[in-house]
């Protein structure tokens, strides 16, 4: 399991941090001084882990080894306005979805970052995060956190399930 300590972090003070838990219980400091690390999605290979750094207003890019180490960590979307990327949700074709709060959109990036669609919120500019799922999962649920709306968009291409559900 991958996740994030963002505290108060930014670029006055980019000590954020991503951490990766293990099957066997073992804690591991993957990445320190971010500015505000925040949501995180797997490709479909798990050789790359992309991570929502909000107050860079970027996407990175995070290369894992076979072996669990990492390399190779750079932008891999750059973006403009708002204040940044927060929740982040991928699709069966690796397909990014990424919030932009403070601008009132989510953008869908292909796996080579390039801007495929933008949803625009009806009702507010801070759209915080994202999940696919419905009957088919190909409905993006998203939130918009200065009304309290949960917003609907119908998607090109199913979400990826996040976990197995056999036993």
């Amino acid at each position: 399991m991958y996740f994030t300590d963002q505290g108060q972090t930014g670029l006055q003070d980019p000590t954020g941090r991503l951490y990766r838990l293990r099957v066997d219980g073992r804690l591991e400091l993957l990445l320190n001084n971010i500015p505000s690390p925040n949501g995180l999605v797997l490709n479909k290979a798990e050789n790359a882990l992309f991570l929502a750094v909000t107050r860079a207003n970027q996407i990175w890019r995070i290369t894992l080894l076979p072996d669990g180490s990492i390399t190779k960590v750079g932008a891999w979307v750059q973006m403009s306005g708002g204040s940044g990327p927060d929740g982040l949700a991928i699709d069966e074709h690796d397909n990014i979805a990424a919030c932009h709060v403070g601008f009132g959109a989510v953008w869908l990036f292909s796996p080579l970052g390039e801007p495929m669609l933008r949803i625009n919120s009806p009702v507010g500019i801070l759209t915080t995060n994202c999940a696919y799922g419905g009957p088919d999962n190909r409905t993006l649920y998203i939130t918009e956190s200065k009304s309290g709306s949960i917003l609907t968009a119908r998607m090109p291409v199913p979400g990826r399930a996040m976990f197995s559900h056999e036993a």
